[in-house]
């Protein structure tokens, strides 16, 4: 086997691989003969076909197969062997010739390879980051607050309809009637809410049902009937409230307490007030955090200002895809797909030269973490621990969720590591502030 490296201008390599019979020789016989074991040729029993007929029928195919396996491998050897560091993964060139598998017993096969640029981000106090911290707000302190104790409230009834009220009615066109249909003022817009507010039990409105329901199951579900049904009834019908209820919160007294906390930790007014800003702090902490992360990703991938084989990387993804997508869908998405491809080689710089570990502990904890946060969606604040571990180790035996998981954590490393090197500026700002902010930086 003989390679041959010759470097191109648009940062790529090509490899010429020849490779003879020596190479490939004993792997063609040793298929071959399984190919005469298996064979079913008529005329003859399996395993007894003469290799006259078996060379006839399969030699060119598994020569061909053979040769280009050998010297894909010998590529790859060669490329870890020189320690070339590289993006994608080895494609066939553009300048392969035809092969000819009947006449000779040599043969050249041609690869590309895209170079990974080399990456040096030389960091120091001049270079400065903006952590944005969001200063909390009345009114968000209250949607917190009310969004919380709403898992623990219930429904009372009340005698007039004034904002979000969840009611009953009777639903009557002249064919069909409906008893006890729901009507959500929560899910309406301001607009819609309109005919509803000032109504009492008993009062009558005319309505739509195909805009008061907006989709055809929804529909189908209250008309009691099936979506192919709808189109044969009349939309418009004679709405009669007959109960109108509304979110009551709980009373923070001592069953509150032990119900919303079990663990015990929050126990009176005042603790419950702790408990609900601390709950705020982690979120626009949280929130602070993403985009921070965002923002240095961004300031770091315009500073090490790599060039990429891009020529490379369209021909790679179109080749790995088998033709899914045309050049044209390929360089759509290109720019995106290019600033990826550089933060993962910034990351890999880092991880490497900093030898950034993540330890499958720290796999664990975080997704535990998840595992609490998709509990707490559902009301249930206080899991034990037992269970939070369980859901983990689930979570983390979905080898694209292990993964992801796995990158986010590499990534935090990846920043708290840089962190230490600039200086970062923290600034105050209003949560509309903070918005502008994270759009500007997406």
């Amino acid at each position: 086997m003989n390679i041959v490296k010759e470097e191109r201008k648009d940062l790529t390599v090509v490899l010429k691989v020849t490779v003879g019979e020596a190479d490939y020789g004993v792997a063609v016989e040793k298929t071959l003969k399984d190919y005469r074991r298996k064979a079913n040729v008529p005329g003859f029993r399996p395993g007894m076909v003469p290799m006259t007929i078996i060379n006839r029928l399969y030699r060119k195919g598994v020569v061909a197969e053979e040769a280009y396996r050998t010297a894909t491998k010998g590529a790859f050897d060669y490329v870890e062997k020189e320690k070339i560091d590289f993006m994608g993964d080895l494609i066939p060139s553009d300048e392969q010739k035809a092969l000819d598998f009947d006449a000779n017993t040599e043969h050249e096969f041609v690869f590309e390879l895209g170079l990974a640029p080399k990456v040096d981000i030389p960091l120091s106090e001049s270079d400065k980051v903006t952590y944005y911290k969001i200063k909390p707000t009345k009114e968000m302190k209250e949607g917190f607050r009310s969004n919380f104790l709403r898992r623990f409230g219930r429904l009372v009834d009340v005698e007039e309809a004034t904002s979000d009220e969840a009611l009953s009615a009777t639903l009557d066109n002249g064919e069909v009637k409906v008893e006890d249909a729901y009507v959500g003022l929560i899910s309406m817009s301001e607009e819609e809410r309109k005919p509803f507010i000032g109504k009492k039990v008993g009062d009558t409105i005319a309505v739509n049902v195909n805009d008061l329901y907006k989709t055809p199951s929804q529909r189908a579900a209250v008309l009691k009937v099936k979506e192919n049904e709808l189109e044969g009834i009349n939309p418009e019908f004679t709405l009669t409230i007959t109960k109108i209820r509304r979110f009551a919160e709980p009373e923070l007294n001592e069953e509150f307490f032990k119900t919303a906390f079990p663990a015990g930790d929050v126990t009176d007014a005042a603790g419950f007030d702790k408990y609900i800003d601390a709950q705020i702090a982690s979120e626009l902490d949280r929130e602070s955090e993403l985009l921070f992360t965002a923002t240095l990703r961004n300031y770091l991938l315009d500073k090490a200002g790599l060039s990429l084989p891009e020529n490379f990387l369209k021909r790679w993804l179109y080749t790995i895809n088998e033709g899914k997508f045309s050049m044209e869908e390929i360089e759509k998405d290109f720019a995106g797909f290019l600033r990826m491809m550089t933060w993962n080689l910034i990351q890999k710089h880092y991880i490497d030269s900093l030898k950034i570990e993540v330890t499958p502990e720290e796999e664990l904890q975080e997704a535990k973490e998840l595992a609490s946060m998709q509990f707490a969606q559902y009301g249930m604040s206080a899991v034990p621990d037992e269970t939070l571990t369980g859901y983990a180790k689930s979570i983390l035996g979905n080898k694209e969720e292990a993964g992801r998981i796995r990158e986010k954590l590499r990534e935090k490393k990846v920043i708290e590591a840089v962190k230490p090197q600039i200086k970062v500026v923290t600034k105050n700002v209003s949560p509309e502030e903070f918005n502008k902010v994270a759009e500007s930086v997406a």
